[in-house]
């Protein structure tokens, strides 16, 4: 009886805790759907002015007193004889390197910064400017990939030259993004390729049976559902689901091939991936160097810009993730506080 009234106790405790959490949440959701929605805002950075910032900061703290004053002469110096060159050659400004990120999930949800993004820069750019794309993604949905990678070649379109870089992973969708630049660069042990489609659903029909659950799907059309999560799936319908997943990677084929013609495209669309070094060996990158190396070199001759498109998150959102934090840990400590076995 006791087992029994601690463990009663215990689950009253939670499950109080919790509805009144999601009560507390579902007033806020409601007041907040209300509210009209917020657009999001550019958040545009000089990265030329922070290297700059940088160097100068950590040459004062190299340098004595006077080795700084005498630095600073010859850098103003320097200075005066660039404008007055810049002025007879009237040039008027630096060409600009726009740099945008991209660090995909599974559905690219990201994408609908990424066009915000690509459209402001595009209202500004010329042709001797340059779009630098830092990516990160291991792929996800075909759709949401296949539209992010449309809004890269906008830029491309324009006659506007797009370089990818990628420091940590770009493969399969985030690969699809990728090979739509006119330059590749990665970084040694960055991980690229994955040309290929995966699929996988669980099937609970065996467990729904055993337990004497019956499962029902109408549908209008033979190959409207292919496999199913609960129903008893056919091999007629598996053959199907699989001559669509080929159709898929024929596509993905396709693509890369359009925009890297040198690529041995059988050789590297199998699915498999590979470290920066052999990925530049097989060509689906064309230089090994990281983001960082390509924007603090590119920061001497052109004027590098960082765009961000950011929408803040409203008061419920905020407070719904950290109720749902809360929610975790306190079920947490109430299970340690009551839990059922001896310890």
């Amino acid at each position: 009886m006791e087992f029994l009234y601690e463990y009663g106790l215990f689950f009253a405790k939670v499950i109080t805790f919790v509805i009144a959490v999601i009560a507390i949440i579902a007033a806020i959701a409601g007041a907040a759907h209300k509210q009209k929605h917020k657009k999001g805002e550019l958040d545009i950075t000089d990265l030329s002015e922070q290297f700059d910032d940088v160097e100068h900061h950590m040459t004062e703290h190299l340098l004595s007193k006077e080795e700084f004053k005498q630095h600073e002469k010859e850098l103003k110096k320097q200075q005066k004889l660039q404008e007055k060159a810049d002025k007879n050659s009237e040039k008027e400004t630096k060409h600009r390197l726009f740099v945008v990120d991209f660090k995909g999930s599974i559905d690219a949800r990201e994408v609908n910064s990424l066009r915000e993004e690509i459209s402001a820069i595009l209202a500004v750019a010329n042709k001797d400017d340059e779009v630098f794309v830092r990516l990160e993604s291991g792929g996800g949905m075909v759709h949401g990939y296949g539209l992010a990678s449309s809004q890269l070649d906008r830029v491309r379109q324009q006659g506007i030259p797009l370089t990818a870089s990628v420091d940590k992973v770009a493969a399969s969708g985030g690969y699809m993004m990728a090979c739509v630049a006119d330059k590749i660069i990665s970084a040694p042990f960055a991980i690229l390729g994955s040309i290929g489609v995966i699929a996988q659903i669980p099937n609970f029909n065996k467990l729904l049976k055993k337990s004497n659950i019956e499962f029902e799907q109408l549908t209008a059309g033979e190959y409207k559902r292919t496999l199913t999560m609960f129903g008893e799936n056919t091999d007629k319908g598996r053959e199907k689901f699989v001559e669509e997943l080929e159709e898929t990677h024929l596509l993905f084929k396709e693509f890369v091939s359009e925009h890297r013609p040198s690529l041995d495209i059988a050789k590297v669309a199998t699915g498999e991936h590979w470290f920066g070094l052999k990925a530049k060996e097989l060509g689906l990158v064309d230089d090994i160097q990281t983001s960082d190396d390509y924007l603090l070199q590119a920061s001497k001759e052109r004027k590098v810009i960082a765009i961000k498109y950011e929408v803040k998150k409203g008061l419920a959102e905020k407070f719904g993730k950290a109720a749902s934090v809360s929610v975790e840990n306190v079920v947490n400590k109430l299970w340690q506080n009551n839990r059922i076995f001896p310890s």
